[in-house]
Order: structure tokens, then C-alpha cells, then sequence
């Protein structure tokens, strides 16, 4: 938490292109300025193209700062006003300040928000009186390698690595290695590498199982594969996990959280650890996982008694 006796300020990132978002980021920056709390702007628009925040009296006053490693040097949080998207590009801004990072849903399901629109002024609150807790969303690191073992890049992700194919007309050709051991080979459209927060977005619909975020653990899934043994696969936080493309197969890439991409050459390699450094995620209430995962997914519970004691 930042010293008291400092100026506090806050990163605000809302959606930008959303114009019926502006007016509840609007809001929000004029609460946290009322509340004597300086609101910084993450400026995510094209240059030169005119923005709906800049419509806004209270949004085009406020300073501007292009994402970047220092984005929210000197923030005590990153606030995020939009959907799931928002909230992981916002979370790599977070991350690079080690900062956390709070999420409001101003999206459709948005399954990574802590709070709801209609509980906006609730959560600003909880902000400016810092009630609220902060606990580590472990998040895993990527490294791709050329069939020569040269490095063709490296990034991390909160969700999950998607190995994908590019020619769609053909099938991947991959093997799938846990600990430097082969495990499975296996024609396949992809495959996902999750950490337990991103268990319930790519790596859900792709038929891997819910993690909870308190597990420490890895999920591979692998995406539509021609094989009898390609069921998802959970293995230790402490891991390798390498997914290895034949020489003959088509070229594929490697995305993380659905916007950082690598280009994998046919006959490369990609790696995936634990990741070095967690994404600090702000809690608003003390309530399960469970509540989350039974009215994000609208799942049906009525019948249920509960425990029963004498």
C-alpha cells in the first residue's frame, strides 16, 4: 500500500471504444477526485484519431500515459472498467510495476472482475477507504525456440498459452512433453496451456475442467486432436511443459491471453513454466470461488439444502 502521507493516484483503464463506458469511467475518476485520489488515464487509442473520452469534461482532463513498462509508475492500483480483454491487457501494466490490479465489469460475462457496473460506486469506495485484499494469481512464462533451439521470442500470460495452427487446412502436427519426457503425439488444431485462473475461459470451452485460482497447478488441453490419448492433462506448478511441431508440419503461433502473439515456424519448440512473477489481484469480498463460478456461469443450484446439523 502507498504511504499515507503521500499523494495517492491511480491508474484508470477503461474500454476505450465503448462510448457507453465512458460515462461510468467518468464516474469513477470523478469519485476517486473527490476522494482527494489523483487519476491517471491509460491512453489506449490510435494516434491523432479522435476518442470518445475526449467528449467527456471529466476523462479529456485527465493525464494520458501510453501503455508501457512505466505506465503506472508511482500508482498504488490499476483499475479496469470493461470485460475480460480490458482486464488482461490491464493486468500486464499491473504486473510490470508489480501493482494489483482491480476489475470492474462493464462487459458480458467478464469472469476476471472482481465487481459489477451497478456496484461501481460500492467498489470506489472500497478503494478510497483501502478495504480490500490483495492475493497472487500465478501466471506461467512462454519461450519459443526454432528447430535449431535459437530463441524466436518469449512473453508470459495470466489465462493461457494457445498454441494455434495457421493453415486450417491442415492439421498440426504436435507432440505434447511434460518434464522433457514425450508424452503424446497427435494431429490437432492446437493446444492450450492454462494456468487455474484461465481454466474457465479458452481451456473451459475447449473441454479442460475448472481450477480453482488457489491451486498451484498447470492444465494442458489439447485442441481438437486426432488421437486416443489427447484428454486435458493438470500437472505440477513446477513443470515444463513443452508442446514440439513436426519439421513437415504447417507454421503455427503461439498467443497469450489472446492478444501477445509469437510466430512458431514449422519444426519449433515452446515452453511453458511456472511464471516468474504473479499478477496481484485485488479481492473485494471474502466470498468463494464457488458463488463466482455458480453466477458467472448461471449454473443451476435450486434444491440444494445445504449441511444439516444436530
Amino acid at each position: 500500500m502507498t504511504d499515507v502521507t503521500t499523494q495517492r493516484e491511480i491508474l484508470l483503464v477503461p474500454h476505450f471504444y465503448r462510448p457507453d463506458n465512458i460515462s461510468s469511467a467518468a464516474r469513477a475518476a470523478r469519485l476517486l477526485q473527490e476522494a482527494g485520489i489523483r487519476v491517471r488515464l491509460l491512453d489506449q487509442g490510435e494516434p491523432g484519431a479522435e476518442q470518445p473520452v475526449d467528449k467527456d469534461p471529466v476523462l479529456n482532463q485527465l493525464e494520458r500515459v501510453k501503455p508501457g513498462p512505466d505506465a503506472a509508475a508511482g500508482c498504488e492500483l490499476v483499475l479496469v472498467l470493461g470485460g475480460d480483454g480490458t482486464f488482461l491487457r490491464a493486468a500486464g501494466v499491473a504486473r510490470d510495476q508489480n501493482l494489483p490490479v482491480l476489475g470492474i465489469n462493464l462487459g458480458h460475462v467478464g469472469f476476471l472482475a472482481e465487481g459489477e457496473a451497478e456496484s461501481l460506486e460500492t467498489a470506489i469506495g472500497q478503494v478510497v477507504e483501502r478495504n480490500y485484499t490483495v492475493e497472487d494469481r500465478m501466471t506461467i512464462d512462454v519461450q519459443v525456440r526454432s528447430a535449431e533451439g535459437e530463441e524466436v521470442g518469449r512473453g508470459w500470460a495470466l489465462n493461457e498459452l494457445s498454441v494455434e495452427n495457421i493453415d486450417r487446412t491442415r492439421v498440426l502436427d504436435a507432440v505434447l512433453e511434460i518434464d522433457f519426457r514425450p508424452v503424446s503425439a497427435f494431429g490437432c488444431d492446437g493446444v492450450l496451456v492454462s494456468t487455474p485462473t484461465g481454466s474457465t475461459a479458452y481451456a473451459f470451452s475447449a473441454g479442460g475442467p475448472v481450477m480453482w485460482p488457489a491451486l498451484d497447478a498447470i492444465l494442458v488441453v489439447p485442441n481438437n486432436a486426432h488421437a486416443l490419448f489427447a484428454k486435458p492433462l493438470v500437472v505440477s506448478p513446477r513443470s515444463t511443459v513443452a508442446i514440439e511441431t513436426e519439421a513437415d508440419s504447417s507454421a503455427a503461433v503461439a498467443v497469450m491471453d489472446g492478444f501477445r502473439r509469437i510466430d512458431m515456424p514449422a519444426g519449433s519448440r515452446v515452453e511453458v513454466i511456472r511464471g516468474s512473477r504473479p499478477v496481484r489481484w485485488v479481492k473485494l469480498d471474502r466470498k468463494p470461488f464457488t458463488d463466482r463460478l455458480v453466477r458467472k456461469f448461471q449454473l443451476p443450484v435450486s434444491g440444494w439444502r445445504g449441511p444439516r446439523y444436530t
